[in-house]
């Protein structure tokens, strides 16, 4: 059984990895279709209280404390502490009628994605809704650039506690998608130049 380690958010500040995700995440939503968004993972807060402020209404949950209490300081009753290994949503949002899933830089340190994404489908099951992932891009060129220069040791560092657990490709992420009924509607790669991304956005819907 694993334990939930603290990533230890120091503030409310960005991760890195939204230098280059943020436009192309904000680029698959708009308030007519995204009325109710759920951010599960959304650590100290951060996208989710931008997009409140760009007039979504949005809640999200993580299993750090400490990014919970920095994402309430700035909308309090938004965030909640939940480990998403848990299978359910805390019962405060349980009720809502959440029409948007969005997940970033978070499947890929997941043990059991089969039950994160059954969590998905199940919280967007009322609405018909739609799940926005991102996840580390992987594909043959950018695999086989590591492989020549030898970077797997620091590229998926087995010393990196918390780390990444699964390598994800557009066709294993769709697999997964399209066994819990989700269609693939959009795909963004992000970060650096074609099929060297940094990252890849999958949008998809039940």
């Amino acid at each position: 059984m694993t334990v939930y380690q603290e990533y230890g958010y120091p503030n409310d500040n960005p991760c890195h990895a939204f230098d280059y995700m943020q436009q192309p995440l904000l680029s698959l939503l708009n308030k007519t279709n995204n009325r109710c968004i759920l951010d599960l993972g959304c650590g100290n807060g951060y996208f989710v209280n931008y997009l409140i402020s760009q007039g979504f209404n949005a809640y999200g949950i993580d299993a750090s404390e400490q990014g919970i209490a920095i994402a309430n300081k700035t909308n309090a009753g938004r965030f909640f502490i939940q480990d998403l290994a848990s299978g359910g949503l805390p019962q405060q949002i349980s009720n809502l009628p959440f029409d948007t899933i969005i997940s970033t830089e978070v499947i890929e340190h997941l043990y059991n994605p089969y039950s994160f994404i059954g969590l998905c489908k199940t919280v967007l099951s009322e609405t018909n809704g739609q799940l926005i992932l991102s996840t580390p891009y992987h594909g043959y060129l950018k695999n086989l650039f590591i492989s020549l220069f030898n970077k797997w040791d620091t590229h998926m560092s087995p010393l990196w506690q918390g780390g990444h657990i699964k390598l994800w490709s557009v066709k294993t992420l769709s697999a997964i998608l399209n066994e819990h009924g989700f269609k693939v509607s959009d795909f963004k790669g992000c970060g650096r130049i074609p099929y060297f991304w940094k990252s890849m956005i999958i949008k998809s819907n039940l």
